[in-house]
Parts: C-alpha cells; structure tokens; sequence
C-alpha cells in the first residue's frame, strides 16, 4: 500500500490546511526522472509516517501546477504551518531528500513567518 496521497484541487487546500508539515511531489507518468524519483520519495513517505507526504499528478492537476508555478518536473516542495518552505525541481538522490527533510524538520516556524511578514512589508513598500 502506499504512503503517499494522491493530491487534486478537491483535497490540496485541506491537506495543506490541516497537516502541519506536507510534502509535495509534482509529477507526472511519462516522465522518466519522476519515474526514478518515486520509490526514493515512497521510501522517504515510509520512513517519515509523522508526515504527510502528497503527489500531485501535473498532467490531471494542471490547475495546481499552474497555481505554483511548476516549470519543470519532478519539483519537490515542502509546506510547513501552511508556508513553503522548500521547492526545487529535479529528482533527489534519498540522502539529499533526507536532509531536506531534516533541515526543514529544524527549521523555526515563528522565525520563518516573521520573516515573510518582513518580506512582504517591503515588497508592498517598494510598490508604491
């Protein structure tokens, strides 16, 4: 059985909503290097049970791929606390995406959100 979910836009803002830490996996089936990056990612999803781990297909999600702007696949990302917090094309080798997944674990929320809100600040203020 496996320990991913299949992500659409029906289940995508839940997911994210109510997990604290989700990963994403845009990909798609005649793509050969998501091909190769799955069971690495199914491994990780085994590994890791205390989170959820999602696939999003970009041929029969292409709203979503669109959405974040998925240019190349596979694109992995990682949404913490409902702010993403890692995105990057190309397949991981499992012990690149273990220490991404690591790095994320560590990371402080509180300090990640302050600095958005400060980004964003100065984003607004340049747009005047």
């Amino acid at each position: 059985m496996s320990s991913t979910v299949e992500l659409t836009k029906e289940n995508f803002d839940q997911t994210v909503t109510e997990n604290e830490f989700v990963l994403i996996d845009f990909w798609a089936s005649w793509c050969g290097p998501c091909r190769q990056f799955a069971p690495v990612y199914e491994k990780a999803a085994e590994e890791n049970p205390d989170l959820v781990f999602g696939k999003v297909d970009t041929e029969a999600q292409p709203e979503l791929a669109q959405a974040f702007g998925i240019q190349s696949i596979p694109t992995l990302m990682i949404v913490r606390d409902q702010v993403a917090v890692f995105a990057q094309a190309g397949a991981l080798p499992e012990a690149a995406l273990t220490d991404v997944i690591g790095q994320a674990r560590k990371l402080d929320m509180e300090q990640v959100r302050k600095e958005v809100a400060e980004q964003q600040a100065q984003a607004g203020q340049s747009g005047e």
